[in-house]
Order: structure tokens, then C-alpha cells, then sequence
């Protein structure tokens, strides 16, 4: 049974087995009021993800230009930088101070966290 549908023909091992497993960092960790005026906590985790990198052939020689100046004008200075990691906002938490409590999690900012989705069940675990 996946998601309450039963598959036929899947091994029954597969069923039970069905999880994810993210890397997520604390990106942002903010002090915020529910409706009813309880404080509480804004938590932003996002996952990091490496942009890949391949090489572009332009089209006509003024495109060959441009990318022969880009690149040297990237090694001359270092400030110009073609990014190389992307950074996706995976789970935003809204906790009451209570239920931040009743969690049992530190948050802190930049931690690395492994974050399981298995039967129906989040895991936070701080990642080593």
C-alpha cells in the first residue's frame, strides 16, 4: 500500500520501503506571532544544490568574442564569478514556541540537517 492505494504485481517489501532522504541547511531562523498573539519561531530550510556545468558553443564569431572577453575579464577579477550553486527553499516551519519545544531541535543557522520523509513521518537528524 503506497499513499493508502494498494499496487498489484509490486513485491510487498516495496511498499513499506518507500522514503526520501534531503539534505537541507537552516537558512534563516526568525521570531514571529501565530493569529492568536503567541510567539513563536519562522524556520527556512533549503537544500543546496550544485548547478552543472557544461560548455556552450556560440552560435557566431561576436558570441565567441563576448565569451572570451567574460572569461578573462573572470580571471582578471575575481569578484566576477559565474555561480555555481543554487539554493532551493525546501521546508518553512511556523512553530509556536511550545511546539518548537516539543520538537526537540536546536535549529541553529547554516547546521546541515538530514531531513527523512518515510511513512507518512518527517526526521530531522543534524547531519555530521
Amino acid at each position: 500500500m503506497i499513499n493508502g492505494k494498494t499496487y498489484k504485481g509490486l513485491p510487498r517489501y516495496f511498499a513499506t520501503v518507500v522514503r526520501a532522504l534531503i539534505k537541507v541547511r537552516v537558512q534563516r531562523i526568525e521570531s514571529i506571532r501565530d493569529p492568536e498573539g503567541n510567539l513563536g519561531k519562522r524556520i527556512e530550510l533549503i537544500e543546496d544544490r550544485s548547478i552543472p556545468r557544461f560548455a556552450i558553443q556560440p552560435a557566431s564569431e561576436e558570441a565567441k568574442v563576448v565569451q572570451d572577453v567574460m572569461q578573462v575579464l573572470q580571471q582578471q577579477f575575481p569578484f566576477i564569478k559565474t555561480q555555481t550553486r543554487l539554493s532551493v527553499p525546501k521546508i518553512i516551519l511556523f512553530l509556536t514556541e511550545e511546539e518548537y519545544e516539543r520538537l526537540g531541535i536546536d535549529f541553529d543557522v547554516n547546521q546541515i540537517y538530514e531531513v527523512e520523509l518515510k511513512n507518512q513521518s518527517i526526521t530531522f537528524k543534524k547531519s555530521e
